[in-house]
């Protein structure tokens, strides 16, 4: 099954007040296993950068006013997407964003149906605790040493491995499907090792021989007071 994990960053937290996105970041995962595809862009919001949405993020208005609009670039981030499920932290958020610059440029929104949001799962899986994405990375033993602002291609990667282990760690990509092709060939996603073709080796002898024993039993003679003796 193929998903993608996805964060945003934004001027804001409104969409609907003229809060713009700016980033967006993409891990694709098939089988809960990330492929190394990923999709990321800066998008210039045509709007001033608020300095606390700045300090998350760090990103300038100097910065983004150079890179393209969102319109210009919406083709290629929905051919990424696919029609595969979107994993996101809060997913609501960061749908909410993506689907006003859908809007804003005429274009069909994100079925809400494809959501998958790891805050709820996690509130769900540990009820009581904190779920924020740091929090779950400290839980899941998730490095973020090198995660010093926000960025959404970099809160995507976390997230992915996050997710992992949210709905049921490593494991599960150690299932053996019956559909799997003779050569080795992935069928639904999963693959196993083949059976070699090569010529078969006999086993090898693993019994000491006569001549092993006696060197053996020699040098035990040299220990003085052997442990097994007492």
């Amino acid at each position: 099954m193929r998903e993608i994990v996805f964060d945003t960053e934004t001027t804001g937290l409104d969409p609907k007040s003229g809060d713009r996105m700016v980033e967006i970041g993409c891990v694709e995962m098939v089988n809960r296993v990330a492929t190394g595809a990923t999709y990321h862009a800066y998008y210039n919001p045509e709007r001033d950068m608020p300095s606390a949405a700045e300090a998350v993020h760090g990103l300038s208005i100097s910065f983004l006013e150079t890179k393209p609009l969102f319109a210009s670039q919406a083709d290629e981030l929905l051919e990424f997407l696919g029609d595969a499920p979107l994993v996101a932290h809060n997913a609501g958020f960061d749908f909410g964003f993506l689907n006003n610059e859908l809007e804003l440029i005429g274009r069909k929104p994100i079925e809400m149906s494809r959501m998958v949001d790891t805050v709820a799962i996690a509130r769900k899986r540990h009820p009581g605790a904190k779920v924020s994405l740091d929090a779950l990375c400290s839980r899941y033993g998730v490095d973020r040493s090198h995660r010093v602002k926000h960025g959404a291609l970099l809160d995507a990667e976390l997230l992915a491995q996050v997710y992992v282990e949210l709905m049921g760690g490593r494991q599960i990509g150690l299932e053996l499907s019956a559909d799997l092709q003779s050569d080795g060939e992935v069928e639904g996603g999963r693959s196993r090792p083949t059976a070699p073709n090569g010529p078969r080796r006999e086993p090898r002898p693993h019994a000491a021989s006569a001549a092993e024993i006696a060197r053996h039993k020699e040098f035990l003679e040299w220990i003085e007071n052997p442990v097994w003796s007492s």
